[in-house]
């Protein structure tokens, strides 16, 4: 599942939707959620958005973040 479907297309340049990509698909492959459509890639997706509109744009760290916030909950 891409995160392409999270975004505001109109509002996100292609480097912010490469980055962002790139970060969901590590923080789902580390999560082990595979290409499943469901609420928690819907999370992901809001939490890197959410960051990446904040300014920050290192895949590296949206994905720590994303783990972060899970593992929090667990």
């Amino acid at each position: 599942m891409p995160i392409t479907q999270f975004l505001d297309s109109s509002k996100s340049d292609p480097e912010t939707k490469r980055v962002t990509a790139i970060a969901f698909e590590m923080a789902c492959e580390a999560l082990q959620l595979g290409d499943q459509s469901n609420l928690i890639n819907e999370r992901i997706a809001k939490i890197i958005i959410e960051l990446a509109k904040a300014g920050e744009l290192d895949p590296n760290l949206l994905c720590k973040c994303v783990l972060k916030e899970f593992c929090q909950h667990l």
